[in-house]
């Protein structure tokens, strides 16, 4: 090889080289720009994840508008707690029924946009949302008509309200909450604070007062409840019967179809039991049901029931030559039934008002009241009683005597003190009481027993007086309540709602 061609070659050799640096450079500083700009973009992404962590747990976005009634302007954390509190009332009121509704209650409110709700067409989410911007609505309206006619809350009223968080801290703790604030957001979401929660109490407390003052103001003469009650057409009058259920099936075989055999079968029973109650009848004291069911090996049912629960025989029972003591077969479905009419009652007796004092038995271990503590729980009524008696024996003195010693929560309070009082509202012998056959003055007492599934105890009786006809009080809730909607309407109809960039963080 000459020299001149080995120079050649080592100068190519050269350039190569230096050519393979470079790439290698290049390509070097190529990976490190790509580096870079994934380490900026995933910087950028976690700064930006951090400003969301941020800003959803800044005070800002709860405090920021996220609901607007024409000028009132409703916050993330006050939505927040007017859509929790739809969802924990409906929670409530069905308990473990919510699930036949689709709604899912393990979460609480979270999760409430991922499920379908069947009275809308989105979400439950959607629903107590709507129902909580209808409460906002109409709680403003009413706010504002209650600051244009002088309607406002008194000390009672608010002393109330204030009651209902006596002892929240010592709760909030109870419950291994850090302070009270944070229980409430725990319940009702992000930003409620107990102060939020009081306010909204105060809001509910006097927009209900406004509502019961627009109705109040509302009133209709007795031709007008008449024709409201007379439109009823037997709906809401109440119904005595006894009734005997046959049932037409194959006693073999329960659960094969039932065939016209079976239902003759049926009704001949049925047709039985109608014979020997006819046969068994005292015109003077017409007998219920019980001797000829059960000379049939079957059972007699007593019920009392308004004219709009009827089922089977309503025709026949509303018939208005239908007198007690009548009796029929009657076909529904794959049963036969035998009724007996015992009477109807069109509501119009009046009302009664009376004031009692509750003494309750002592309950033993097992739930259940022994003799001995019924005993007690009658010789304490008999003490205040007379106690009663020994004083100037007036409607106060007894108020003042329930107030002191009555163990009902629902009248302790006010004296004990019952107005309005319908058939059947209350325990038997406490309805007997009030409408038995004896005609009753004001002050009239007396001593009766009483027991339910919360108690057993005795009732120390003071009679007040007469009220309205039952069937006027009816019709004039009905009225009422079609002529306050009215109003209502109209009310909220002239107001402006949106929402607000806050609405996105609700939930």
């Amino acid at each position: 090889m000459s020299a001149s061609t080995e120079r050649k070659n080592r100068q190519a050799a050269r350039e190569a080289g230096t050519d393979k640096k470079m790439l290698a450079l290049e390509k070097e500083g190529k990976e490190k720009a790509r580096s870079k700009r994934r380490w900026t973009i995933g910087t950028a992404a976690v700064v930006i994840l951090i400003a969301l962590v941020l800003l959803l747990n800044s005070p800002l976005v709860y405090r920021s508008t996220a609901y607007s009634v024409g000028d009132r302007n409703y916050s993330t954390a006050e939505v927040n707690y007017y859509y929790a509190n739809q969802y924990h009332t409906f929670a409530n009121q069905y308990g473990n029924y919510a699930s036949m509704f689709g709604l899912d209650t393990s979460n609480g409110v979270r999760g409430l946009d991922k499920q379908d709700c069947p009275f809308t067409e989105g979400s439950w989410k959607d629903y107590f949302l709507d129902g909580a911007r209808n409460q906002m609505l109409q709680n403003t309206a009413l706010l504002d008509y209650a600051a244009a006619n002088g309607i406002a809350l008194d000390e009672s009223e608010t002393a109330a309200v204030d009651a209902s968080f006596t002892g929240i801290d010592e709760a909030a703790k109870a419950y291994g909450y850090g302070s009270a604030d944070k229980m409430m957001a725990a319940n009702y979401g992000t930003g409620v604070t107990v102060r939020l929660v009081r306010g909204a109490y105060l809001d509910s407390a006097l927009a209900g007062k406004t509502l019961e003052a627009a109705a109040d103001a509302f009133t209709y003469t007795d031709a007008q409840l008449e024709e409201q009650y007379a439109g009823y057409n037997g709906e809401r009058d109440v119904f005595t019967i006894d009734y005997v259920q046959v049932e037409a099936h194959d006693h073999d075989n329960p659960e094969s179809e039932v065939t016209d055999e079976m239902k003759a079968e049926a009704r001949a029973k049925a047709e039985a039991v109608k014979a020997a109650y006819e046969e068994g009848l005292d015109p003077v004291d017409p007998q219920g049901l019980d001797f000829a069911a059960e000379a049939n090996g079957l059972t007699a049912t007593h019920q009392t029931l308004s004219g709009s629960s009827l089922s089977f025989a309503k025709e026949w029972l509303m018939d208005a030559a239908r007198k007690a003591g009548d009796v029929t077969v009657e076909e529904s479905g794959d049963h036969i039934y035998v009724v007996l009419f015992l009477g109807r009652d069109d509501n119009h007796y009046r009302t009664v008002s009376v004031r009692h004092i509750l003494v309750k038995a002592v309950p033993s271990e097992d739930g259940t009241y022994s003799d001995e503590a019924k005993a007690e729980a009658r010789a304490k009524a008999e003490e205040i009683l007379a106690e009663y008696e020994a004083g100037d024996k007036s409607e106060e003195s007894f108020a003042a005597l329930a107030e002191q010693y009555s163990e009902d929560g629902g009248s302790n309070t006010n004296g004990g003190l019952y107005e309005g009082v319908y058939k059947n509202q209350m325990v038997a012998e406490f309805n007997d009481f009030c409408f038995g056959p004896h005609a009753k003055s004001k002050g009239d007492t007396a001593i009766v027993y009483g027991e339910s599934s919360g108690y057993a105890g005795y009732h120390v009786m003071y009679y007040v007086g007469e009220g309205d006809l039952y069937s006027n009080t009816l019709a004039a809730q009905d009225l009422r309540n079609t002529d306050v909607e009215s109003w209502l309407t109209g009310l909220t109809d002239a107001y402006a709602t949106g929402d607000g960039f806050g609405m996105k963080f609700v939930g």
